[in-house]
């Protein structure tokens, strides 16, 4: 698997698709033993190593390089509103593609600046979001025409945008700026960038808060359980990034 992975510019040796292979056999043989056609002790996917995860290569982006990617955003392409709302919803909220592609207008709370996300691992929160950006979300929505129970962010013509849009969105953006097509920047950059301000200003219990992490694999340890951060250290946080009151700070 390793030998036979097709080559990207971040290829890390095929380690990734050696994992897959490793964890998807590991399946297998779990429902092979559920359905008891193997003895627990003659499983062979449990003696195979799970090769080891290597750090990730993304970090927070610097404010003068945002506001660089922001501008570009906001100047070139057929839909620059568009764009930079995307931009905005990540920056502010720090959600995931499929948290922002799921984001429908009955998920949006105007009285107390709040969104409603859904991501992986069937996850949903409530986010605090600041005025301007729940204003623009509602005008986006109106503007469209999106439905209240469809998708939110939608092309001028009314179809519900994909991940195509992103991926166009940084191909544009990585022509204007070399650097961001060299270190192949992404949305998900945008994400270690607010919980990396968040962690710096006001602790890691926000931070987790803040991402919508809840599992306790991998934590920083069992004090988690004990110190959590609510919605309104949240708000606060939303608060002070972006300049702006929130009704729940």
């Amino acid at each position: 698997m390793k030998i036979n992975v097709v080559p990207r510019r971040n290829a890390r040796g095929g380690r990734s698709a050696g994992e897959h292979l490793i964890a998807a056999l590991r399946c297998l043989y779990r429902h092979a033993e559920d359905a008891r056609l193997i003895d627990p002790a003659d499983n062979p996917a449990t003696k195979v190593a799970t090769p080891r995860r290597l750090p990730s290569t993304r970090r927070a982006v610097a404010d003068t390089r945002l506001a660089e990617i922001n501008h570009v955003a906001a100047t070139t392409g057929n839909d620059p509103a568009l764009d930079s709302l995307i931009l905005r919803l990540h920056t502010e909220t720090a959600c995931r593609r499929g948290g922002a592609l799921a984001l429908r207008p009955q998920d949006l709370d105007p009285d107390q600046c709040l969104v409603f996300l859904r991501e992986k691992g069937e996850t949903v929160r409530w986010q605090p979001v600041s005025p301007t950006l729940m204003t623009h979300l509602r005008h986006h929505a109106d503007q469209r025409h999106a439905p209240r129970e469809g998708q939110l962010l939608r092309y001028t013509d009314g179809r519900p945008i994909t991940t195509r849009r992103y991926d166009h969105l940084w191909t544009r953006i990585g022509k204007h700026l070399p650097w961001v097509a060299t270190q192949q920047i992404s949305t998900h950059w945008l994400r270690h960038t607010t919980l990396t301000w968040v962690e710096r200003n006001f602790g890691y219990a926000v931070a987790r808060a803040y991402a919508g992490h809840t599992s306790q694999h991998n934590d920083a340890g069992t004090t988690t359980t004990y110190v959590r951060a609510n919605i309104h250290e949240v708000a606060a946080a939303v608060a002070t990034l972006t300049g702006e009151p929130h009704p729940l700070a």
